[in-house]
Parts: structure tokens; sequence; C-alpha cells
């Protein structure tokens, strides 16, 4: 039980540590900007302002890596995928295929509880028009570390979109996923990165235990709007994951 609770603080603390972070000059400024200016429709409401902490199960077997909170979205809400398209739709996919308690996430306190599934970011602030820097990814990239540290059960990574699914790849390929693996001995035995590409439904056994990646189109509005991600294209990849997460564990 001591061990238990010790690790729940230690997630808990790692969040405080996101939420109060001023790493990067450009995004405190935009983020702050955006929580004042607001969007006309939600000129009522209390913007979040803030970078964005994870969300989910702390036992969960799948680990959703996303790119940053939407300007009027997450930045707004406070919580990942919440309160616009994106997560309208990343939602109602998870909850068709029981990692999710509802359809529909709304606000931090409308109830939503994710099972199995564990929700983070690539940059855990907005970025001015979607498109982080190589250095604010750098900058944020120790709180991701030590949160894989934390979730020491996940099997399975989803990456939705290509800065995430590159995200995932720099973590192992540098040498920083935590592993029992030593980090030369998994090196060594990696795959040239070139033979891993970003597609949809791409998917990859990695050696040293590490966990199995799956890619997905970004749930953004622009991909589902125009048909490049669909509902049926989505399910198709929880499905595989659920598959495989019910397959017998083993080593690599």
């Amino acid at each position: 039980m001591p061990e238990k609770i010790s690790f729940r603080l230690e997630l808990e603390r790692l969040q405080q540590d996101v939420i109060s972070c001023t790493r990067c000059p450009r995004l405190v400024h935009y983020r702050e900007k955006v929580a004042r200016e607001k969007r006309r429709m939600y000129q009522d409401q209390e913007y979040w302002g803030r970078p964005l902490p994870s969300f989910g199960d702390p036992n969960a077997e799948l680990l959703i890596l996303g790119l940053a909170p939407a300007a009027h979205g997450g930045n707004r809400t406070g919580r990942m995928f919440t309160g616009d398209r994106s997560g309208d739709f990343l939602y109602r996919g998870l909850y068709e295929a029981r990692f999710a308690s509802q359809p529909e996430s709304i606000s931090r306190d409308d109830g939503l509880k994710l099972r199995g599934c564990y929700i983070t970011a690539s940059l855990r602030c907005v970025p001015p028009a979607n498109k982080p820097t190589p250095e604010e990814l750098r900058q944020c990239r120790p709180y991701l570390i030590r949160e894989l540290q934390l979730l020491k059960r996940v099997r399975a990574v989803l990456a939705l979109g290509r800065i995430a699914f590159d995200t995932y790849l720099r973590l192992i390929y540098e040498g920083l996923w935590p592993t029992p693996d030593s980090t030369e001995r998994l090196v060594s035995k990696l795959p040239p990165r070139s033979a891993l590409g970003f597609a949809h439904g791409a998917c990859y056994a990695l050696p040293g235990g590490l966990p199995r990646l799956f890619a997905s189109y970004h749930p953004s509005q622009q991909n589902t709007q125009t048909g490049k991600l669909t509902p049926k294209m989505f399910q198709n990849v929880l499905r595989e994951i659920r598959r495989y997460l019910r397959s017998p564990q083993r080593s690599s």
C-alpha cells in the first residue's frame, strides 16, 4: 500500500510541475494571450491558460500520445482533448472501444473516466498555429520521460500524428525511454530508424520489452472533416490495440 500511494503521489507531483512550467516564453505568452482574449462563444468562461496535465488511468496498458492542447479546447478546459472537435472524435472512439466511460468530454468535472488508458502529449502548451518548434518539444520532453518512468504497465503506445510518432521514437533512439534493458544493448537491437515510417494503421514491435507502437492520423478537424480519418479507420486501430493487449505478455 505505501508503494501504491507513493506512485500516485509522484504522478501528482509531476502534473503539478507541468502545470507550473514556464520554460518556453513564446508558449507562455501565447497561451495566456488566448486565455485573455477568448473566443466569442466562450466569453463567459474562465480559460485554463496553463500547461496541461495528463489524464487517465495510472495503471493503464495503453498510452495515447498526442501533439499539443488546442487553443480553445484544452487550453480553455484544462484537460487533454476536452471541449473541441478533436476531443469529440477521440473520446467517442475510446468509448466505443471501451477505454472511456462516456462518449463526450466537455469539462474537467464532467465525470469522464478512462479505463486502462492514459493520455499525454508531446507538448503541454498550445503553440501558435499548432506548430511547436523543435526546441519547445525538447524542453517539454523531460515531463514525458518522468511520466514513463512511473507508468510501468504500459504495453502499447498509440501515436496520434507524425509529431507524436517522432517524439516516441526519438526517446527510444536516444536511449531515453525507461526500460529494464541497458541503453547500449537496447539501441544496438533497434532497426534502422528509416524502417519505421509513419502511416495510419502502422504497427511496430520493438525490442527490449518496449511497448508496441501503433500509429493513427491525428483526429484534427482538418483530418476528420475531409475524411482522411474516419471513425471506422480509428476503430480499426483501437481494435488492433485491444487484440494485442489481450495477447499473453512476453519479452521481445
